[in-house]
């Protein structure tokens, strides 16, 4: 059986980053860890990942959560330095 730890190291993100897709989708670690894993592994996915962690930062500062808005920050710097390579080529 796999654990939830398994499942987020099957999909080449962390854990904070899987946080952001439930808190975006709003559905559960377990499921977002596999929705990670799909983008993760899909052309369109890592743009698509920095658009929901994006969209995680304005929703935080639009509740004035500002320490959670800067977590997610970090969250991304994180994503944006780990996935460099995955990015699509300029055209």
């Amino acid at each position: 059986m796999l654990t939830i730890e398994d499942c987020i190291a099957l999909s080449d993100l962390n854990e904070s980053e899987i946080e952001a897709i439930s808190e975006h989708e709003h559905i559960p670690e377990i499921v977002a860890a596999e929705y990670g894993n799909y983008l993760m592994h899909s052309p369109e996915g890592v743009p698509m990942l920095k658009r929901i962690i994006l969209d995680d930062i304005a929703a935080a500062e639009r509740r004035n959560d500002l320490k959670h808005a800067l977590h997610l920050r970090l969250v991304l710097r994180h994503f944006v330095r780990s996935h460099r390579d995955l990015r699509p080529a300029a055209n």
